[in-house]
């Protein structure tokens, strides 16, 4: 089974979800958030990176995709979300994860179809993708979301690769 690791970065509340792959369908194998509130910022770093470090032993995913950095009005929270994000990035190199990026506007449109979506949005379309029982937290509903984004845009290009070499064919023949 092809195993997608999401992650919704943050030096607070790092968001997590995990998807599995059977055919063309996506199923929820976990989600979750690792929490590190109340230390120096090194050793939340640390947390974040023992944690999805965890995540990965636990989870064995194939492919690992995070949220991109986004430009906050405090560029202190921006530097410190980059770095929790280094963190998450660093644990899945470790152990040769191939790492894919996605903008917090592509996460959304890929999964509510709208680049603007809110996180309840995102919870909602996240609960009735996978078929939930109930709605995850906000955070491991937007990791989950990356990971369906990262789905998503594989598919996409799949799908267009085989149009493309249809297309050569045809041209051949």
């Amino acid at each position: 089974m092809h195993i997608i690791l999401g992650i919704d970065p943050g030096s607070r509340i790092t968001g997590y979800g995990i998807i599995g792959i059977r055919g063309n369908k996506a199923e929820y194998l976990g989600s979750g958030c690792i929490k590190v509130m109340d230390e120096s910022l090194p050793k939340r770093l640390k947390n974040v990176y023992d944690g999805v470090s965890e995540i990965i032993k636990q989870f064995k995913p194939t492919e690992f995709a995070i949220e991109q950095v986004f430009m906050a009005k405090n560029p202190d929270s921006a530097l410190k979300l980059g770095q929790a994000r280094g963190a998450a990035i660093v644990a899945a190199t470790c152990v040769d994860l191939p790492v894919f990026e996605y903008s917090a506007r592509q996460i959304k449109q890929s999964v509510v179809g709208k680049g603007s979506a809110d996180k309840i949005q995102v919870q909602h379309m996240v609960t009735h993708l996978l078929k939930l029982g109930k709605t995850p937290q906000a955070d491991a509903a937007d990791a989950l979301a990356v990971a369906l984004c990262h789905l998503h845009t594989q598919q996409s290009m799949i799908k267009m690769a085989g149009s493309a070499t249809k297309t050569v064919r045809r041209r051949l023949q």
